[in-house]
């Protein structure tokens, strides 16, 4: 497109004063960004933010309450947001804390201590930046970067693009008292170049925070969509009038917005077209992630009578008591005897079990990328570990019980409205059970905390894991549920659960199996983990992201033809 595209009624302002943001806008530093991302968010809990992240019902947007429930279930970015790399710190602090200023503070604080380990991957974010803003500066216009990042930052990663001598005025966070929304950053870049904050003053950004800190100061705000955003899916994020003036695809469409301007004659210091470069293209939009659409016609699907849900990661959140006892108990393993039980890492299903196992095996601890992800149950890691070795796994069982004991009590819904679901399940007379590795000391105490009321009106019968000899994967603990509920195992019993273990136990019944992907695998992962191989057979039959695809389905089955 020649020019940008305007999304008011009202017309641009020809500017004197184009501030600009540093990542996501100028350039490129997405890696280091969100390598240093990926190192914090782990240390929420730590630095006591854990508590303070946005109840979900007080988000902006649905998309915003997703990433509060991901990052404080797994501790780190939602995949999509990291597959797309589009969105920057400061909007994902500003989804998550809200108004918290102190919180977002100490955010802050603890990103940029990361940041000091990977910065310096850095480049310029589209092809020929430099030659657009030389061209900007031909024009008389004044150029300043008004940033977040620390000017410890900012000025290296200057120098490695050779932009030094580019910019009239440079704004960091170390020069203010306030984070962006907070118009202070603009207010204090027009002071530095002695301009009053109006709207012959862009502000070219590439996040929502930039679009609402421009309006907090009065001045235009310009969406730089370098990440290819649908425009309407931009607007959507806005009220009027906080809405952008005017979106962006690249810098030629700056210079093409800015030709339009370009009159009368000597509105800029220079014409347009008489320093205007040569086009470059447009930044490249990253590539789709591949969603893990696995979801069969539903007329393949038996309409459930009786419906099973593991507890743990599927129903409710009780991450972080587990994770602190695996990390008590994996160091006792050679006292137990069960490091020499392990498997041999060339045994294991995929290359991520084998450095899980071979780590186990030389470190005693979890790896710490399964620690950050957060999204492997001990019942799944003590397989990986252990495989048929039934005897083996009862003891590592037994060791995690002695050190969950000192950890667990707190336990919330894994969605909200759980509960309603639940409810609504047996409303259409659907029975409604709980099938879980946990021993019954600890599920009890759970069932009746989960939101202080408790859930134990919601079922009609719960299998623990110390109620059969055999825990999941094997099929016993299904197949006494639906012996108490005198129902037959059948594919008219669904069995709802995060985990390998639990569509192994599912198909292993005979029941359907519907892999509830609250870790948000992608597609690709998803098949490496169902391989569907001989050795490996099991495959889930249905797979949904979260409990509003898992009702849809449930009442397509309803209303379709009966198995």
């Amino acid at each position: 497109m020649e020019s940008a595209l305007t999304v008011e009624n009202r017309d641009l302002l020809a500017p004197h004063t184009l501030l600009f943001d540093w990542h996501g806008t100028l350039a490129d530093t997405h890696d280091a960004m969100f390598s240093a991302m990926e190192e914090m968010l782990p240390q929420l809990e730590d630095l006591g933010l854990v508590e303070r992240l946005l109840p979900e019902a007080d988000c902006a947007t649905s998309d915003d309450a997703r990433l509060v429930r991901y990052i404080r279930i797994f501790r780190r970015l939602h995949p999509r947001i990291l597959a797309e790399r589009r969105v920057s710190r400061t909007d994902i602090f500003n989804a998550i804390f809200g108004d918290d200023r102190e919180a977002k503070r100490i955010a802050h604080e603890a990103y940029n201590a990361c940041y000091r380990r990977h910065f310096g991957e850095v480049k310029p974010y589209q092809q020929g930046v430099r030659a657009y803003l030389e061209a900007i500066g031909k024009l008389g216009i004044r150029r300043v970067i008004a940033t977040n990042r620390s000017r410890e930052f900012l000025e290296k990663e200057m120098a490695l693009l050779g932009w030094d001598d580019l910019f009239d005025a440079i704004v960091c966070a170390d020069d203010l008292t306030r984070y962006k929304p907070d118009p202070e950053m603009i207010l204090r870049a027009v002071e530095k170049v002695g301009v009053a904050p109006d709207r012959h003053v862009w502000y070219v950004g590439d996040g929502k925070t930039d679009m609402v800190t421009a309006n907090n100061a009065g001045v235009a705000p310009v969406f730089f969509n370098g990440s290819g955003w649908e425009d309407d899916k931009i607007r959507s994020w806005f009220r009027k009038p906080a809405r952008p003036e005017a979106i962006l695809h690249s810098f030629e469409e700056l210079m093409g917005t800015l030709a339009g301007l370009d009159h009368p004659p000597g509105e800029f210091a220079a014409r347009v077209a008489e320093v205007r470069p040569e086009p470059y293209p447009a930044p490249k939009p990253p590539e789709p992630r591949q969603e893990a659409d696995w979801h069969p016609a539903v007329a393949k699907l038996i309409r459930p009578r009786v419906i099973l849900f593991d507890w743990h990661a599927t129903l409710v959140d009780t991450l972080d008591a587990m994770y602190h006892a695996v990390d008590d108990m994996l160091p006792e393993f050679d006292s137990l005897g069960l490091t020499e039980r392990m498997m041999t890492p060339e045994d294991s299903k995929t290359p991520e079990d084998a450095r899980l196992v071979a780590y186990v095996r030389e470190f005693a601890r979890l790896h710490p990328k399964v620690r950050a992800d957060r999204k492997i149950s001990r019942t799944d890691i003590f397989e990986v570990l252990f495989g048929e070795d039934q005897a083996a796994k009862k003891v590592a069982h037994e060791a995690f019980n002695r050190h969950y004991r000192t950890h667990y009590g707190e336990v919330k819904s894994f969605e909200p409205k759980v509960s309603q679901m639940l409810a609504s399940l047996r409303n259409l007379g659907i029975q409604v059970g709980v099938i879980t590795n946990r021993d019954s000391e600890f599920f009890q105490h759970e069932l009746d905390c989960v939101e202080d009321t408790g859930w134990r009106h919601l079922f009609d019968t719960t299998v623990c894991g110390d109620d059969v000899e055999h825990r999941k994967p094997h099929p016993d603990q299904l197949l006494l549920a639906a012996e108490k509920l005198h129902y037959p195992a059948d594919p008219s019993v669904w069995y709802v659960g995060d985990s390998t273990t639990d569509i192994i136990a599912a198909k292993t019944a005979g029941m359907t199996a519907v892999f509830f992907n609250g870790a948000q695998w992608d597609l690709p992962w998803l098949e490496k983990i169902f391989p569907g191989t001989h050795r490996h057979p099991h495959k889930p039959d249905v797979v949904v992201n979260d409990f509003s695809e898992f009702w849809a389905l449930v009442l397509a089955c309803e209303v379709g033809p009966a198995g």
